[in-house]
């Protein structure tokens, strides 16, 4: 996915009230930026990062300017925008690059379904085929190091979905588990979103019950993919399967 206009690059000063962020640029001096965020970010920044950022053109708008692209002090790159997660997947399965999910006619966005009044990110059909349910996920949590809460020890490169207490996500899950025994596909994607990761698990050191539901969901056949991305100022695109640690 191309980012258009080119980004703006600026400092990182830091992130507030979920939905802003202070930025500072030898152009532009300082000012703040809508985060279109609004999970907890939970390591994807600190002061001192380098934040890339997409001129909306719109002066009138209160915050012109919106913050899509983290790079951390590390070297790594993180896509902080969520808004553009179905964009990115849907382009890599109609490029081919997702194996597993080829060969469908139709590919359809937002449509409604289930039992508990949601709404599934893309849905693949095909009169030959079961019908295919894909609930996308962002990950950008990665985990170093000893966690200071749990004295958990993580494996470098280790990327955890949720970063928070996720109801939501327990609900999609068993949206998910009812499509199955409906006689469909359900497939939840994992969308890597942070260079860093090389591995995806279930936080259970931040929601339990969401890791035990996962677990459950692949048991009754819920398939589970991770994909990774390449990041750039310029474009950001589906890359490489993951391996997905349960």
């Amino acid at each position: 996915m191309k980012l258009s206009p080119p980004l703006i690059k600026t400092t990182l000063l830091k992130r507030y009230k979920r939905f802003l962020a202070d930025v500072v640029s030898n152009e532009y001096g300082e000012f703040t930026a809508h985060c279109p965020n609004t999970g907890s970010m939970k390591n994807c920044w600190q002061e001192g990062d380098t934040a890339w950022l997409l001129d909306s053109q719109n002066p009138k708008r209160k915050y012109r300017y919106t913050w899509v692209l983290n790079q951390n002090q590390d070297g790594d790159w993180i896509c902080i925008n969520t808004h553009l997660a179905n964009q990115i997947v849907r382009e890599g399965i109609e490029d081919g690059v997702v194996e597993e999910l080829r060969g469908y006619d139709s590919l359809q966005q937002e449509v409604k379904y289930g039992e508990e009044n949601s709404r599934i990110d893309l849905l693949l059909t095909d009169n030959n085929k079961p019908d295919c349910y894909v609930e996308i996920k962002t990950v950008t949590l990665l985990e170093s190091g000893i966690n200071k809460e749990s004295g958990e020890e993580f494996a470098a490169g280790a990327g955890f979905f949720p970063d928070a207490v996720s109801t939501r996500g327990q609900k999609h899950l068993r949206e998910l588990i009812h499509m199955v025994e409906q006689g469909h596909r359900a497939v939840l994607f994992f969308l890597v979103q942070h260079s860093g990761i090389k591995t995806v698990s279930p936080a259970a050191h931040i929601d339990p019950k969401y890791a035990e539901l996962l677990t459950n969901a692949a048991q009754k056949g819920v398939e589970i993919y991770a994909y990774n991305t390449h990041i750039t100022a310029a474009e950001v695109n589906l890359q490489q399967a993951l391996p997905v640690i349960l």
